[in-house]
């Protein structure tokens, strides 16, 4: 397929626009993607924003202060245009505004990591355990009752090598 644009170099770049909720496409090439960028009011820490403020709560439990890390002097309103932190000590100083969304993005606030293979038997199980807690209860509110006694029995035997130390397979 052709740009678009120019009709001369093969497109690699597509562009949606929702305005309005009328859907339009384009297929671009790299050079007329790169010409047309400033129109097309697209950068990823535009993108980054806009994703972190789609909460409407956000804004009424953010408290009105300017809030600032004191090790490098970033504030939220600098984080919010650019997507990036400024220090590792921005996270601690800046908590009451990104907590949320961390939580949002990510599904958790809190790091949990890759567990090795070899080393990582317990902790695995334990994890599996958890994750299978969960959707014990979502199987109990949505009262698939029969899928629910399948997983409890799995929870009640990954416990059980658990406490003989075995890890998983």
């Amino acid at each position: 397929m052709l740009c678009e644009r120019c009709q001369e170099r093969p497109a690699s770049v597509h562009v949606t626009r929702i305005i309005n909720g009328e859907k339009t496409e384009l297929y671009l090439c790299q050079e007329c993607a790169r010409e047309l960028q400033p129109q097309l009011n697209f950068s990823i820490p535009q993108f980054l924003a806009g994703l972190l403020d789609y909460d409407p709560e956000l804004e009424v439990k953010a408290p009105p202060a300017v809030e600032r890390c004191p090790e490098c002097g970033l504030t939220y309103e600098q984080f919010h245009e650019t997507g990036r932190l400024g220090c590792p000590e921005c996270y601690h100083h800046l908590a009451p505004r990104l907590d949320p969304l961390i939580r949002r993005i990510q599904g958790s606030s809190q790091h949990r990591g890759k567990v090795p293979r070899r080393a990582g038997g317990n902790l695995r199980l334990r994890r599996e355990i958890e994750n299978l807690r969960a959707r014990l209860q979502q199987l109990v509110q949505q009262e698939e009752f029969e899928k629910a006694a399948q997983v409890r029995d799995r929870i009640r035997d990954l416990e059980g090598r658990l406490e003989k130390g075995e890890s998983s397979q």
